[in-house]
């Protein structure tokens, strides 16, 4: 047993692997066990595999979540505060990055936490983290967010709900959370982040991380329960997702897409730059239902024209360049890697399934997230006719070790279903 571990954590773990409730102060001597690292790696994954099987009451979700944020730093904003996430697991859907300059410029704070993937190729600090820096500390993002009127950081470094980031680390080697867990996970860090108006992406699918509406339904019902406790405003956006919404997988391919979408390029992902447009949509009239204006415009509206104008561009560039980037970059400025595999179509058809989980499982071997060179170019899409021998997706690796095993993968892990 680690040094000084506190006795009544053990004793709360073991009650919850039996399937009994805890109360607050069992759970907060677990989160203070795991937040200052005293409890261990094999006694953290027994809690984290624990609430994975049983599960947790409302009260337990409102216990663990108050108990994350107290044994933990916090972010300080007045105001209204914006704040946009997803539930995850979708390849290739860098939503965020087009959010977060709309409603920046639209005059709203909006102080972006990211993750780092846990389930998927990229997650939104990897990919920023094409463009700028994304590791600061609390005082440097208060002054980033108010100096661009929002940022895009990695929220890991923060200590922000610290037993999180620990629990996330057990969780990874296995590419697993559970439902409770994520909802907790979000909300903590939303908290502790000052969030007040919040909108929720909830994608759901037969190859997601979410694969059922039922399921959908009960996390939107837990985290607007949630929401409500902690005084927060939260739209849940609940929606089928068949294929991923970019044609990039991939820190850089999916900034590429982003940069496309922020540009107005004619050749940039179209269902991509929509369902940005309408979670933007969404957290503004929220935003706006409690602003001093006596009239409320459309979110919605109000999000295209600001994409439209390139006033989204523009913030985007202000924002990059207070984080330390360089504020010029272009799409068309991104290189990619020079060694790649083309993967064609063996027969003629339509395509009628891409397995967003096998892209995932391709896009690791290829060496997502850590190279942000790898990743894998979507050129089909649901429901496009393909001759024999047309291009699918083409594969990107820094490693040719990699690419080649990637390559070999594929007869094994279909990406296409074509018929």
């Amino acid at each position: 047993m680690p040094p000084d571990v506190n006795q009544k954590a053990i004793d709360a773990i073991k009650k919850k692997l039996v399937g009994k409730s805890l109360s607050y102060d069992e759970i907060f001597s677990i989160m203070d066990s795991i937040a200052h690292e005293r409890l261990g790696p094999v006694l953290t994954t027994y809690f984290a595999a624990a609430g994975f099987k049983e599960g947790f009451s409302d009260t337990e979700l409102y216990h663990l979540t108050q108990a994350m944020v107290a044994t933990g730093p916090k972010l300080h904003f007045k105001g209204i505060v914006a704040d946009k996430h997803s539930t995850g697991g979708v390849a290739g859907t860098r939503t965020t990055m087009i959010v977060v300059p709309i409603v920046a410029a639209a005059g709203f704070l909006i102080p972006k936490n990211s993750s780092r993937a846990i389930t998927s190729p990229a997650g939104t600090a990897d990919t920023m983290e094409v463009l700028a820096p994304v590791t600061f500390s609390p005082h440097q993002i208060e002054r980033i967010a108010l100096k661009a009127g929002g940022c895009i950081v990695w929220g890991g470094h923060l200590g922000l709900a610290p037993a999180d980031d620990v629990l996330i680390r057990v969780e990874e080697p296995l590419a697993f959370e559970s439902f409770d867990k994520i909802i907790v996970s979000i909300m903590a860090k939303k908290i502790a982040s000052g969030a007040t108006h919040l909108v929720l992406d909830v994608p759901v699918g037969p190859t997601m991380k979410i694969a059922h509406f039922h399921d959908a339904e009960i996390i939107a019902r837990k985290f607007t329960y949630l929401a409500r406790k902690f005084n927060i405003k939260v739209s849940v956006d609940v929606n089928e997702i068949r294929q991923n919404a970019g044609r990039g997988i991939g820190p850089m391919l999916e900034a590429r897409d982003v940069l496309q979408v922020l540009e107005q390029k004619s050749n940039r992902p179209l269902a991509l730059e929509a369902k940005a447009l309408r979670l933007a949509g969404k957290l503004l009239d929220l935003c706006f239902s409690d602003s001093k204006d006596a009239v409320h415009p459309s979110g919605e509206e109000v999000a295209r024209d600001i994409l439209v104008s390139g006033n989204a561009r523009k913030k985007m560039g202000e924002i990059i360049r207070t984080q330390g980037g360089d504020p010029s970059v272009e799409s068309a400025s991104l290189k990619m890697s020079k060694h790649t595999y083309e993967y064609r179509a063996e027969t003629s058809g339509q395509v009628c399934k891409i397995q967003n989980q096998q892209i995932t499982v391709i896009c690791r071997i290829l060496g997502c997230p850590t190279d942000k060179l790898a990743g894998l170019y979507i050129h089909k899409r649901l429901e496009e006719k393909v001759a024999r021998h047309d291009i699918l997706c083409t594969l990107y690796s820094s490693d040719t070790w990699r690419l080649k095993e990637a390559s070999e993968s594929l007869k094994h892990i279909p990406i296409f279903t074509i018929e």
